[in-house]
C-alpha cells in the first residue's frame, strides 16, 4: 500500500492538479475541499491512515493556519506541506511557526512537490523510528509504535489493546521475526504496570541445567559455582511483566515448577528454604504449535491451559504485504541516519519487487535486507540491483498461504491471491491487444477481459485499488474475476 497524502484545497482546479501529481509520484491521494473536512479526515478513526498533508493556506472557513493549530492541539505527528498563491515571507514564517514542514507557491511544479513529499515522508519515518527506539529503551512502547496498515493486523491489535487493560495471561503465536516481543512490550507499555519492569527471557537460549536458576533464582552455595545469591527473573519482574519467549523450549522438569509459580504466585529459589511471593504478569510467546507439543508429550497440558488463556496470532509478513512499503520507509530512514548515508528513497520497481517476495524470516529479514542495501549501495536511491541476495520471488508467484501479492511491471504472468491469471499470451503493450487466436478465430470475451486485467495490474504495479478504479469496477469484483480466472486454469489443467 502506497503512502496516503491528504490534499486540502478549496480550488477544484488546484485540487485536481495536485491530485494528479501525487498519483504520478506513486502515492495514494485523499482529496477534501475545506479545512474542516481536512480535520475530520485526520481525526476520524474509520478513515485510512494519512502519511502527509498538502494544505492550502487560504481557504474560506477554517484556513490553513487554523488546520495547523488543530493538528497541533490533537497531538498528530503528520508532516504538512503548505501551499498558497501568496508567497510572502510573513506567510512562510507563520506557517512554519504553526508546524508546517515545508512551503510551496502555487502553481507548484511536479519535481518540487515530489521532493517535498519525499523529504516529508522520510523525516516522518525517521522521527517515528527514533521515538520507537526511545520508547523501547524506556519501557514505554505502545501500540502506536507498531507499524501496520494491514486489515489482518487490525483484529490482533484490538485484542491486544483489550488484554493490556487487565492482567490476563497472553500467549503470542507467530513465525520467527514477526514481532512477538514488540507486541509483548506494547501490551506492557499500555498497561497499569508500565512503570514497573519488563523482563524478557529467551527460554530456548538457556542451558537446561541453568533454567531453574535463571527463572527462580538460587541461594549462595546451592550448587557448584553458586558463589553468591541470585534473585531470578520472576523476582526481577516483581510488579511488572515477565515475557517468556520460546516458552515451548522449556524442559519438562522446569514446566512443573513454572506451573506451580503461576498457580500459587510464589517462587522457590534453587537451594531456598521457603517460597517467595511475587506479583508478575505473564506474557509468553512461541513460534511452534504448543498444542502439537502437548500431543507429543513435550509440553504439559495443564501448563498449556495456564498460558493459553488469551492467544494472539501475529500474521506472517507475507499475509500482510501492504505493510511492506511502510516498513521499508522506516527501516531506510533509520539505517541512513545510523550509517550517515544520504539515500532519498527506494525506486518503484524495487519497492514492487520487494513487496511480492515471500520473506520467510519476516520483518527481521526485511530489516536486515534494507540494512545491507544501505551499506552496499553507491547511489542516492536504492534500486533492484541493490537487493541481489535473499530476494528471490516466490516460485510461480505463490506464497505458502496464498495471500495477495504485489506485482512489479517487470514480472509476468500477473499473480494475485495466490492464483495465476491464464497466460494466453504475453502481456500486451498499450493498444496491442490481439483479438484473434492462433487459428484466426475470435478469442472468447473472458480471455480478453483476463488479459486486460493482467495488463492493468502490471501497468499500475500491483496497486489493486488503482487497478479497480481505472477499470471502473469494485475491488471485490476485481478479486472475484481473478479467482474465476484461476479456477478456470486449474480446471483446464486437470482435464
Amino acid at each position: 500500500m502506497a503512502a496516503t497524502i491528504l490534499i486540502a484545497d478549496d480550488d477544484a482546479v488546484q485540487r485536481r492538479l495536485v491530485e494528479n501529481m501525487v498519483q504520478k509520484c506513486g502515492y495514494e491521494p485523499l482529496v477534501v475541499d475545506s479545512g474542516d473536512a481536512a480535520i475530520a479526515a485526520l481525526t476520524a478513526s474509520e478513515t485510512q491512515a494519512i502519511d502527509a498533508v498538502v494544505l492550502d493556506l487560504v481557504m474560506p472557513g477554517l484556513d490553513g493556519l487554523g488546520v495547523l493549530a488543530k493538528i497541533r492541539e490533537a497531538g498528530l505527528n503528520i508532516p504538512v506541506i503548505v501551499q498558497t498563491a501568496h508567497g510572502g515571507i510573513d506567510n512562510v514564517v507563520s506557517a512554519m511557526r504553526a508546524g508546517a514542514q515545508d512551503f510551496v507557491v502555487k502553481p507548484v511544479g511536479f519535481e518540487r512537490l515530489q521532493v517535498c513529499l519525499r523529504n516529508a515522508l522520510n523525516a516522518s519515518a525517521l522521527k517515528g523510528e527514533l521515538q520507537r527506539i526511545r520508547h523501547s529503551r524506556e519501557g514505554r512502547l505502545t501500540f502506536t509504535d507498531i507499524i501496520t496498515r494491514s486489515e489482518a493486523m487490525a483484529g490482533v491489535l484490538r485484542t491486544a489493546q483489550k488484554a493490556a487493560s487487565s492482567t490476563i495471561p497472553v500467549l503470542i503465536e507467530g513465525e520467527s521475526g514477526v514481532g512477538k516481543e514488540l507486541f509483548a512490550r506494547a501490551i506492557h507499555g499500555s498497561s497499569e504496570r508500565k512503570a514497573k519492569p519488563f523482563v524478557a527471557v529467551n527460554c530456548g537460549a538457556i542451558p537446561d541445567n541453568l533454567v531453574e536458576s535463571i527463572l527462580f533464582g538460587h541461594e549462595k552455595g546451592a550448587f557448584t559455582g553458586a558463589t553468591e545469591r541470585h534473585q531470578g527473573k520472576f523476582a526481577e519482574a516483581h510488579g511488572g511483566t515477565l515475557f517468556l519467549d520460546e516458552v515451548g523450549e522449556l524442559p519438562l522438569a522446569t514446566q512443573v515448577k513454572l506451573l506451580r509459580a503461576l498457580q500459587e504466585g510464589t517462587v522457590e529459589a534453587v537451594g531456598g528454604r521457603k517460597p517467595v511471593k511475587v506479583d508478575v504478569r505473564i506474557i509468553s510467546a512461541t513460534n511452534r504449535k504448543l498444542l502439537d507439543l502437548v500431543k507429543g508429550g513435550q509440553f504439559r497440558e495443564d501448563l498449556f491451559y495456564r498460558l493459553h488463556v488469551l492467544p494472539l496470532t501475529i500474521p506472517a509478513l507475507r499475509q500482510r504485504r501492504e505493510d511492506i512499503p511502510h516498513l521499508l520507509r522506516h527501516f531506510l530512514a533509520r539505517f541512513c541516519a545510523e550509517e550517515n548515508r544520504n539515500i532519498t528513497g527506494i525506486s518503484g520497481d524495487a519497492m514492487a519487487h520487494l513487496a511480492q517476495l515471500d520473506w520467510p524470516g519476516n520483518i527481521r529479514q526485511l530489516e536486515n535486507t534494507v540494512y545491507r542495501a544501505v551499506v552496499m549501495s553507491d547511489g542516492d536511491q536504492l534500486g533492484l540491483a541493490d537487493f541481489p541476495q535473499g530476494t528471490t520471488p516466490v516460485p510461480d508467484g505463490k506464497s505458502p498461504q496464498g495471500e495477495p501479492l504485489v506485482v512489479s511491471p517487470s514480472t509476468a504472468p500477473a499473480m494475485i491471491s495466490g492464483n495465476e491469471i491464464p497466460a494466453t499470451s504475453a502481456l500486451p503493450t498499450a493498444g496491442g491487444l490481439s483479438m484473434l487466436n492462433a487459428a484466426g478465430e475470435m478469442r472468447p470475451l473472458e480471455d480478453l477481459e483476463n488479459e486486460i486485467i493482467r495488463f492493468a495490474i502490471s501497468h499500475y504495479r500491483g496497486q489493486m485499488s488503482e487497478v479497480a478504479r481505472r477499470l471502473k469496477i469494485g475491488r471485490s469484483t476485481l478479486y472475484r474475476k481473478l479467482d474465476e480466472a484461476a479456477a478456470g486454469t486449474r480446471t483446464s489443467d486437470a482435464s
